[in-house]
């Protein structure tokens, strides 16, 4: 039984591979032209964003201590546009069998996402989900935003049904959360999961993500946080980045 709970862990973290606010008072924009503007800074942010490290602290905690974990793992993470992601792990405790089952799996998820020809089909962007611009502007996070519904256009544990909030001012993602539009695991009951973001260098780069499930094995909750981005972007050229690499 002990096994069987840490491949439920596992495919729990699989599903990071992704709460309304105050209303305030602003002019509300055209849907159609926020819609846009999302698509193309997710694409600009492919374009521009070279390379970056930043190290990433992975926590699982089992019931209701989010205090103690039961595994942690840091993990110095490199990305480069060509390539994808790559890891090396710094430091890990705890558990073996769920660093073994859970999480390390979750890294090998991340570089599968996140390679070239895998990688847009996570993108928060129209051709991915169905998208609708909800009324008013929000406090999300210290930021007015802009809440959107998220409908994924497949299932998939790592696809999020659920809202994202955008920066009503330059659009660059603030927050997204919500529940996974398929089960990690048969382990695993329905999980929410939620992700924050922070403007670096020009766009927005996760902070903090959190993912839990109530399952066989009890409440499960995952947490990454992220810190000491270094962010490699490519140089402009006079008609956009340049070509080459």
């Amino acid at each position: 039984m002990k096994m069987v709970f840490h491949f439920f862990v596992a495919g729990l973290v699989a599903g990071f591979a992704a709460l309304s606010g105050t209303g305030l008072t602003a002019q509300q924009p055209d849907a159609a032209a926020v819609i846009r503007h999302i698509d193309e800074i997710a694409e600009s942010r492919v374009q521009r964003i070279a390379a970056f490290t930043v190290t990433e602290h992975y926590a699982v905690f089992r019931g209701q201590d989010e205090v103690h974990p039961v595994a942690e793992m840091t993990v110095d993470t490199t990305y480069r546009k060509g390539t994808g992601k790559s890891y090396e792990i710094a430091a890990e405790s705890g558990s073996a069998l769920i660093r073994r089952f859970g999480l390390r799996p979750l890294l090998d998820n991340e570089k599968s996402i996140n390679l070239p020809a895998n990688r847009a089909s996570s993108w928060f962007t129209s051709a991915n989900y169905e998208m609708q611009v909800q009324p008013g502007v929000q406090a999300m996070d210290g930021h007015a935003c802009l809440a959107i519904a998220m409908h994924p256009k497949r299932a998939a544990p790592n696809m999020i049904e659920g809202t994202l909030w955008a920066d009503a001012k330059d659009f660059s993602i603030v927050r997204i959360e919500g529940m996974a539009s398929k089960n990690p695991s048969i382990w695993s009951g329905p999980t929410h999961m939620m992700r924050q973001y922070r403007n670096l260098s020009g766009f927005a780069m996760a902070t903090h993500a959190r993912a839990e499930s109530n399952g066989i094995f009890g409440r499960i909750v995952v947490t990454i946080d992220y810190r000491d981005y270094q962010i490699q972007l490519v140089p402009l050229g006079r008609d956009g980045p340049s070509p080459r690499m």
